[in-house]
Parts: structure tokens; C-alpha cells; sequence
């Protein structure tokens, strides 16, 4: 689907036009301030809808009404102005018959702003060229959804980084301190219970010297105390047995010390397990944190390939870290020749319907960027507007003040 008539009056420089192309290329030439912008600027207007519609006086000074008629062989379109209002847009097919869709739902399916300004792409920075590239190319996951839990796991793995650095540097730990704090409450009964001992050993040493006196005093008056001596004798071999087995005494001037010290190792103590605590801390921190380091080399792996799959408009096409790539390099670094081409070739993929382009500011293409538009243009049969100032051009549509010079 191609222009086969334009015919615009009243719109903007423009009084009143009418041009049948010829050929793919079509040139629109002319002094400047003489109406070859509104030229191409009536063709976005009446197929862009409201994006293309946003100038604030599409009526030329002087009127109070404007028209613009785009016959695309299928389908014609009638944009209006009456009084400075824009009337309802009206599309008909080539019959006269009104096509089913609603007209402006019908013309944003044909008409994409980058493929009907295919130079565009050159002027858009790396995101929106990413973005513009991506509409064109099938990647089997969802790259919005990869880029946010990318994010998330590189804002993970910072925060994780930050509280790892704000604990500092691992602490020296004592591998010979127990882990649990010493009772004092416990270090004193030891201490009483080595007294009580002492005592009880004390006392049954006493108790051990009476016997033994009395022994003396009975064998002193052995005459007649046979039995009571016996008895006693008995008395003293038990409470000899029950001293020998008693335990010594354990020294008490070490538990002493050791109370008096309990404090000493139970901050030390403290400090050890409060070392264990943190290294463990920076430790864990530093797990998790390489767990979000392979969660974003997983992600950015599961996202260059599907990139790696995905079939692009035009070969050498691709993506690098700072937005599309061409052959292997930054796409703002390839040659204009090579921008040129690629654009144009992504606008022809945009649209296959609708073959009509346009080139605002033409005059700063050079001869061989001409030629490539020319071949492409030829080669994949689009239509292209092109508009450049001066009238040397013997194939151009020149304008002057409005209306096609004659």
C-alpha cells in the first residue's frame, strides 16, 4: 500500500497541492520557508492521528479552513479542519464503501512513527533504540521481568555488601574459652562445700582422738572392761574406715582465686561468643550475597540467550551492555552509511502494509546515502518522501509558496 495521490489545501505553508508520485523516491524540493515541511508533515498528520496531530495551527494564516486527502490505492483518507476545529477523521475504501474497523483504529495499525520516519531510529539514544528493537524481534522470555529481578537481586546483593562492611573487619576468637559464662553462685558452693569437707574431716579426726582415749583409759583399767574395750575397738575400726575413705580436701585458696577472676573470663568469654557472633554474621552475609551474585550471572545468562535466538530484522543486528549493536559494535559507532541502511530496513520491517516513509531534513544526506535509500527503496518496494531545499533537482516536486512550482 503506497500514496498514489496527495492532496492537501490550506494546511499549514501549504495552499493548495496535488501530487501523483512517481517512482519510489519521491523528492520534494524548495527555497526554504516555502512548504516542503508541511508537505511531508500533511501525510503524518492525516494517517498519524493524535501523536502526528499536536501542532497548534495546522490551518494556514489567513483560512479558516484546511484538508488533507491521501488516496492509498485500498483505502483513502481525509483529515479536516473547519473554523480551527479538527473534523472526524473519514477513511473510505477504494469503492467508496466505509471499512469495518473504526478509521483511526484502522491507520494505527498501519502506521508506526519509525517506520514512517525510518532515520529516526538513528537520532533515538541507545534505551529507545533497545526498545525500538525489541518490537520487532520474538525473545522467548520476558525481558521486563529478567531486567526487575536483576534489580532486585543487585539491590539484594548491596545491601548485603553494606552490612557485611558495616560489621567490619572478622575479630580474633579464642579457641580454649567455653562457650557459656562461669557461675559465681556455683564457684561459692564449690568453696562451701570444700569447707563443710574440712570441717566434717575435722570432726571426724576429734571424734577418731576420743576413741583412741578412751581405748587408753580402758586398757588402763583393762581389769574388768574386756567388753567395753572390745566395743570401742569395734567403734574405732569403723570410724577409721569411714575417715579413710573421705575424700582429701580440695585446696580452696584455687576456687578462691578463681571467684575472684570469674569476672574477668566472663567478659572475656562475652567478647569471645560476641566475636563468633559477628563473624558468623559477616560470614552469612557474604553467603547470601554471592547466592544474589549468581542469581544476576543466572539472569544475565538466561537473557543474552534468548537474545542469542531471537532473529533480528536485519543481520549483525544485536544487543551489547550499552544498548543495540551492529556487526559487533555500538551502533552509534558504526558508519552513517551503515545507520542508514539499518534503519531503513527496520522501518520496511515494521511495516509491510503500509510501504510509505518520509525523511524530514533530507538535505543532510550525501550523495551515497541518497543512492542507499534510492536502492533499498527500489529493491523492496517502498515508497519514500524525501525532503531536501533547492530546486536542482530535475526529478524533485519543487514547492514555492505553497503550491507546486510549475
Amino acid at each position: 500500500m503506497k500514496i498514489i495521490n496527495l492532496q492537501v489545501e490550506n494546511y499549514k505553508r501549504l495552499k493548495a497541492i496535488d501530487i501523483t508520485p512517481e517512482g519510489e523516491l519521491v523528492i520534494v524540493g524548495g527555497r526554504n520557508a516555502q512548504g516542503k515541511t508541511s508537505v511531508l508533515d500533511s501525510i503524518w498528520a492525516a494517517l498519524g492521528g493524535g501523536a502526528a496531530n499536536k501542532s497548534s495551527q495546522p490551518i494556514r494564516d489567513g483560512e479558516d479552513n484546511a484538508t488533507i486527502r491521501v488516496d492509498l490505492g485500498d483505502i483513502v483518507v481525509t483529515r479536516s479542519w473547519k473554523n480551527g476545529k479538527p473534523q472526524p477523521l473519514k477513511v473510505l475504501n477504494a469503492d467508496g464503501s466505509k471499512p469495518q474497523k473504526p478509521p483511526q483504529a484502522l491507520l494505527d495499525a498501519l502506521v508506526g512513527k519509525l517506520s514512517f520516519d525510518p532515520l529516526e531510529f538513528t537520532r533515538m539514544d541507545s534505551k529507545k533504540q533497545t526498545a525500538a528493537l525489541l518490537d520487532l524481534v520474538y525473545v522467548e522470555i520476558d525481558l521486563d521481568e529478567n531486567e526487575q529481578a536483576r534489580s532486585a537481586a543487585y539491590e539484594n546483593r548491596t545491601e548485603l555488601g553494606r552490612q557485611a562492611k558495616a560489621l567490619g573487619e572478622r575479630l580474633p576468637v579464642s579457641a580454649t574459652l567455653p562457650a557459656e559464662e562461669q557461675s559465681a553462685s556455683d564457684i561459692i558452693a564449690k568453696i562451701r562445700a570444700a569447707h563443710q569437707l574440712s570441717e566434717d574431716k575435722l570432726q571426724a579426726n576429734r571424734t577418731l582422738e576420743s576413741h583412741l582415749a578412751t581405748i587408753e583409759e580402758i586398757e588402763s583399767r583393762i581389769s574388768g572392761l574386756q567388753k567395753e574395750l572390745a566395743a570401742e575397738r569395734e567403734a574405732a575400726k569403723k570410724q577409721h574406715e569411714l575417715f579413710k575413705a573421705m575424700p582429701e580436701a580440695p585446696d580452696v585458696s584455687a576456687i578462691e582465686d578463681q571467684l575472684s577472676n570469674v569476672e574477668k573470663t566472663n567478659n572475656e568469654i562475652r567478647a569471645n561468643n560476641a566475636a563468633k557472633a559477628r563473624n558468623a554474621a559477616i560470614v552469612e552475609a557474604e553467603r547470601v550475597r554471592e547466592t544474589f551474585t549468581s542469581l544476576i550471572e543466572s539472569l544475565d545468562k538466561e537473557k543474552a540467550d534468548a537474545l542469542a535466538k531471537a532473529k533480528f530484522p536485519v543481520d549483525g543486528l544485536g544487543f551489547g551492555e550499552n544498548g543495540v549493536t551492529f556487526n559487533g559494535i555500538s551502533f552509534d559507532d558504526a558508519s552513517s552509511a551503515e545507520q542508514i541502511r539499518v534503519s531503513f530496513a527496520m522501518a520496511i520491517a515494521l511495516n509491510p502494509t503500509l510501504r510509505v516513509a518520509r525523511i524530514l531534513d533530507g538535505s543532510l544526506l550525501d550523495a551515497d546515502s541518497m543512492k542507499i535509500l534510492s536502492d533499498m527503496a527500489v529493491d523492496k518496494d517502498f515508497q519514500v518522501w524525501i525532503e531536501r531545499v533547492g530546486d536542482g533537482d530535475p526529478t524533485a516536486v519543487i514547492i514555492e509558496d505553497g503550491e507546486v512550482s510549475v
